[in-house]
């Protein structure tokens, strides 16, 4: 039988947010959307490309604005990793922000000062 998960202490949940603070990436090193990897035909009759799936991979960053159609951004090859990269850092800032949020939250549910 499973016991019980222990409440972390305030003072750990504070401890645990100053963790979060210093993994924040480096805020110009952000990008939001996402990669898509495409294979293109050329049109040349006589191109393997007519084949099979087509050249590439072509690299696009699709960009999601609200009431907008997604944006399509070619990135050269040569961009390829730090573009990936980039979109990383973004997911990672997310995901500390949501548990700095918890956190917080679960603070205030306790009447604690922040």
């Amino acid at each position: 039988m499973r016991s019980k998960p222990r409440k972390r202490t305030s003072v750990a949940l504070r401890r645990r947010r100053c963790q979060l603070l210093r993994q924040i990436p480096p805020l110009d090193r952000l990008l939001r959307g996402s990669l898509i990897e495409r294979y293109k035909p050329c049109g040349k009759p006589g191109c393997k490309c007519a084949r099979g799936p087509g050249h590439g991979p072509k690299y696009y960053l699709s960009v999601s604005r609200y009431g907008q159609r997604p944006q399509m951004d070619y990135i050269p090859q040569d961009f390829h990793r730090q573009a990936t990269e980039y979109l990383a850092n973004y997911q990672r800032l997310r995901q500390i922000l949501d548990e700095i949020c918890a956190i917080n939250r679960e603070l205030l549910s306790r009447r604690e000062v922040l």
